[in-house]
């Protein structure tokens, strides 16, 4: 059972008591989270570590190295686990690592080669330690089981880290989550995700808030347990998670050679909190998100009794999410009383840990997977889990009884390894099953359906030949004793030294003299321009979904490769949900070019007459050389999902100006459009509009009210088409700072860092 509630609430007695409204916190709330902020600056936050992986850093390099970098003034790694095995792009992959490898040598970074780690457990074992702060580029940064605060965002905020400027920390709600009871027999910490998933997700109870996690049931649980719960968080949309250490934490980092990284840390009697999260991980059972969100959970026993109308939904689902152009019969999947799966995947930062491989192998141990169809692939999640599996005898078992064995790999999470067949149904214990993230292309007659759920689950639906069935089920006995046997065959000590061969650590000793190596699709960022005094933006594409991915603003998958080269990347933006964005937004960014060159254009003149009807006082030959023209998204509420700034820079490449929604997913999100000067514009709360692509809206003196903080703005919207005058529509631009105000103005982060070397925005002496 979980339950929650946004209401005020404290810690007595190592007890959650709920307060009244007249007792919200005011003043230190004796949160762990607010001892650790305030140890790294408070609002203004430096962080300990940074971490990106390959389809993020070259980017965040590209970017640095515009704005003046010279050096790593943290430890900075860089991982090689999402692009390690996609196949895309000819050499463009490989050619990324070495220019990893070149930067690690020149700026003092760290350097992980590919498949020895995935991002996440790499940080786990080498960085995350009690009452620290790392910052990464990618969403699922979370080490709260250290005691550690991780957060995940866009590259610009790590640029800023890279040259001095300090992560302005919002002033996040905290909730506690009280944890009682223990997992049973056939339960796993997947199922106690996909639970908390379920109950706060869509009240938006945890959006941007910090997880803090409490109680006695923190015990019943182990570190993997608790690491694998703990990432999952990513998907409430909270903004960051800590828990209470203990001394399975100092043993964990003990065995890794890392004791010296460990804090006792526990909230202060009396520690006030925003809301309350209350889970009895008793009464967890095994749990099943079906497609296309986390958050879409239900026990699985709840979906086998009544299969055929979940099943019917999201044949219907994909109808709409393709506009009729694909069609699945899931419930052809239904036979002989039961629903049947062709694919299971356990991998990734979520999955790939020992504990939950060893429960896979165990009950594995008495079935095989069969020839039928079924297919199960298991990545260990570094090389560190891997030798400690294979020390136990695990990857044997693993290996023998059908599953196979893969390396060190995030791709199944986002579509770049193991994409099923079209119309498959997966399940998975990874992160997300949104719609396409696996990697179908729907434009191309291609779907699959993931489902989400725990190794345990998977591997027992996968000892049935692919029959979905929950490891608690009481005609498949659970091998506990085998289970056991195995955790007490892992090795007490853990294999450090393969990171010490392996790893290229230049942290504390840039070789400035090391060149740079660049494989031909490595570009630099094109030259963004400044902010126009006025604007007029023309909607390239409208999407009235509830949310808007950063999956669908810029897929993953074979896209991946081409992360290192922003204009070819840029082709692929909103691919799979608007395919004819970019050719939109292309088109509108040649007027541009053209109107900057001072050539007349018909139709933005068209648009400007219209807006002088409403304003006599303007002269539309005046407006044009000072009416910047550019592209513009909106979607209902864009950005769940990832930290890819790609989602925003593509954007801005093409001739993006900005995005219109109702309200931001995440903070993130909207974090990577103010760093790539997206005006991050949002309607006023119940307002909606009739939008349809080609339909425009003109901002006057949008320059000049970005600067002086102005928070309200009149547009014009001129419909397109229409012969009426233009329509009024306000517009809003809150809870910027004055620096993001300024970058804003600026074109970019880039072009605000470029023109602030020096000052006191940019601190750190490169």
């Amino acid at each position: 059972m979980i339950h929650a509630v946004n209401k005020p609430c404290s810690l007595m007695g190592g007890k959650p008591v709920l307060l009244g409204p007249w007792q919200r916190r005011a003043g230190p709330s004796g949160t762990m989270a607010e001892s650790v902020l305030e140890a790294h600056g408070g609002s203004r936050v430096t962080f300990d570590s940074l971490l990106s992986h390959d389809i993020t850093y070259v980017g965040i390099l590209q970017t640095a190295r515009a704005s003046g970098l010279t050096r790593f003034p943290m430890p900075y790694a860089l991982t090689n686990c999402h692009n390690s095995l996609c196949a895309v792009g000819g050499t463009i992959n490989a050619d990324d690592h070495r220019f990893g490898l070149s930067a690690a040598k020149k700026y003092g970074g760290i350097y992980v080669p590919p498949n020895m780690a995935v991002i996440h457990q790499y940080a786990r074992e080498t960085l995350a330690g009690g009452g620290r702060m790392i910052l990464g580029s990618d969403s699922h940064t979370r080490y709260g089981p250290f005691g550690c605060l991780g957060i995940g965002e866009g590259g610009g905020e790590l640029v800023k880290q890279l040259l001095g400027v300090p992560y302005d920390m919002p002033d996040a709600p905290v909730a506690l989550v009280y944890l009682t009871g223990g997992m049973r027999v056939g339960v796993g910490p997947m199922d106690v995700a996909l639970a908390l998933c379920a109950q706060v997700y869509a009240q938006g109870l945890a959006r941007n808030k910090i997880l803090e996690f409490v109680g006695p049931g923190i015990a019943s649980l182990t570190m993997d347990d608790r690491i694998a719960l703990d990432v999952m968080t990513t998907e409430t949309t909270c903004l960051s998670s800590i828990w209470e250490t203990d001394g399975l934490t100092r043993e964990y980092l003990a065995k890794r050679g890392r004791e010296d990284a460990y804090r006792e840390i526990h909230p202060r009697e009396g520690a006030r909190y925003d809301a309350l999260i209350e889970i009895d991980l008793d009464t967890v059972e095994p749990m099943i998100a079906l497609p296309f969100h986390p958050s879409n959970a239900m026990p699985i026993e709840q979906f086998l009794g009544n299969p055929t109308e979940y099943l019917k939904r999201i044949e219907e689902e994909v109808l709409s999410l393709t506009d009729g152009q694909v069609t699945l019969d899931l419930r052809g999947k239904l036979r002989d009383g039961a629903f049947w799966t062709d694919q299971g995947i356990i991998a990734g930062c979520a999955g790939g840990l020992a504990s939950s491989l060893i429960a896979a192998a165990a009950i594995l141990s008495s079935g095989s997977i069969g020839s039928d169809g079924f297919s199960l692939s298991v990545y260990p999640a570094s090389v560190q889990v891997a030798l400690a599996l294979d020390k136990a005898g695990a990857l044997a078992k693993l290996t023998a009884e059908g599953a196979v064995v893969k390396p060190c790999f995030c791709g199944p999470c986002f579509g770049a390894g193991d994409v099923p067949a079209r119309g498959a149904f997966s399940i998975r214990h990874t992160t997300r099953n949104f719609p396409n993230r696996e990697g179908s292309k729907p434009g191309d007659g291609q779907l699959s359906c993931v489902a989400l759920m725990d190794a345990r689950s998977i591997a027992m639906t996968a000892r049935n030949g692919g029959r979905l069935t929950p490891a608690t089920d009481a005609g498949t006995p659970y091998p506990l004793d085998v289970e056991m046997g195995l955790l007490d065959a892992l090795a007490d000590e853990w294999d450090g030294a393969i990171y010490n061969r392996m790893v290229y650590n230049g942290w504390g000793r840039p070789r400035p003299e090391a060149p740079l190596v660049f494989g031909p699709n490595i570009a630099d960022w094109p030259p963004i321009p400044q902010l126009g005094e006025h604007a007029l933006i023309e909607f390239a594409a409208v999407i009235m979904d509830e949310v808007t991915t950063t999956d669908e603003l810029i897929p993953s998958g074979e896209t991946s490769s081409y992360r290192s080269n922003p204009m070819r990347l840029a082709e692929f933006t909103l691919s799979r949900r608007e395919p004819r964005y970019a050719q939109r937004a292309k088109a509108i960014q040649s007027i541009e070019r053209e109107r900057v060159k001072g050539i007349k254009s018909l139709t933005l003149m068209d648009s400007l007459r219209k807006v002088v009807e409403r304003d006599p006082s303007r002269k539309a030959v005046d407006l044009l050389k000072s009416t910047q023209f550019g592209s513009a998204v909106f979607a209902r509420r864009p950005g769940d999902g990832s930290a890819r700034e790609q989602a925003a820079s593509c954007q801005r490449v093409l001739g993006g100006t900005a995005n219109l929604c109702e309200a931001y997913a995440t903070k993130r999100y909207k974090g990577n459009c103010v760093n790539w000067g997206l005006i991050p514009f949002t309607l006023a709360e119940g307002v909606r509009i009739d939008l349809r692509p080609g339909d425009r809206l003109f901002v006057p003196d949008i320059r000049a009210g970005v600067l002086d903080g102005r928070e309200t703005f009149v547009g014009l919207l001129i419909k397109q088409g229409s012969s009426n005058p233009p329509e009024t529509l306000a517009l809003k631009l809150e809870g910027l700072n004055e620096r993001e105000r300024r970058i804003l103005a600026a074109g970019c982060l880039m072009n605000f860092m470029s023109d602030q070397r020096g000052s006191e925005d940019m601190p750190y002496e490169q």
